[in-house]
């Protein structure tokens, strides 16, 4: 069964407190968490501070992307805001596996995104490593983006590499994702759903929610 994690992103921001509760009271299984910078990505989300706030009342794991540059110079502090799962990009990283170890020495998970142009065979040497590998199915930075229909190939290739590989590397998709494809993703070998607008533009996201998370079905 997948595991669901919808994006705050997409949340009304003046209602955050009523965001956090639906999640609390669905069957999402995730709380999942954009951060932006404005230089790795062209546009600038939230930082620790609302993290930290959302934290108070968020009673779900907490999985971090941080779509930045550097994120060596902050993880600490994420940490502290209540990240129990972080996410660095693979294009942000020159030091790749230096960043999940600082990540791992933290006690948080430690995840790796790679944008649609850059190839999963680039993460082999590290699967063994990772708790996750998030697929971006869009290109970072903005909500509400169509799906790149290309990406079921890459969970494809993806999930034969951790079978391969015996690593048990969770495999997460992120952007585009809602009821017209979860069943397709999941059926690629995808483990977690990411998804923002399906979930909080819906008239009815509780049902949102469980319809995802029994797309495979």
């Amino acid at each position: 069964m997948p595991i669901i994690a919808p994006s705050i992103l997409a949340a009304d921001f003046l209602h955050l407190a009523e965001a956090c509760e639906l999640v609390n009271d669905s069957e999402a299984d995730w709380f999942h968490l954009d951060v932006m910078d404005g230089r790795f990505v062209p546009n600038i989300s939230y930082g620790m501070s609302i993290i930290a706030q959302l934290r108070k009342a968020g009673k779900k794991f907490f999985d971090v992307h941080l779509m930045i540059l550097e994120p060596e110079k902050y993880a600490e502090e994420f940490k502290e805001a209540g990240a129990e799962g972080l996410t660095v990009h693979w294009e942000a990283c020159p030091n790749l596996h230096r960043n999940i170890q600082q990540i791992k020495g933290l006690g948080m998970k430690a995840g790796v995104a790679v944008n649609p142009h850059t190839p999963v065979a680039f993460l082999r040497d590290i699967l063994g490593d990772l708790d996750l590998v998030n697929i971006m199915s869009v290109n970072p930075g903005f909500g509400g983006q169509s799906f790149i229909s290309y990406s079921i190939e890459k969970i494809k290739q993806l999930r034969k590499l951790i079978d391969q590989t015996g690593s048990g590397t969770l495999i997460e998709v992120d952007g585009g994702v809602g009821l017209k494809n979860a069943r397709e993703i999941i059926a690629a070998g995808a483990d977690v759903l990411v998804a923002g607008n399906a979930v909080f533009a819906s008239s009815d996201p509780l049902g949102t929610i469980h319809q995802l998370k029994y797309a495979h079905l």
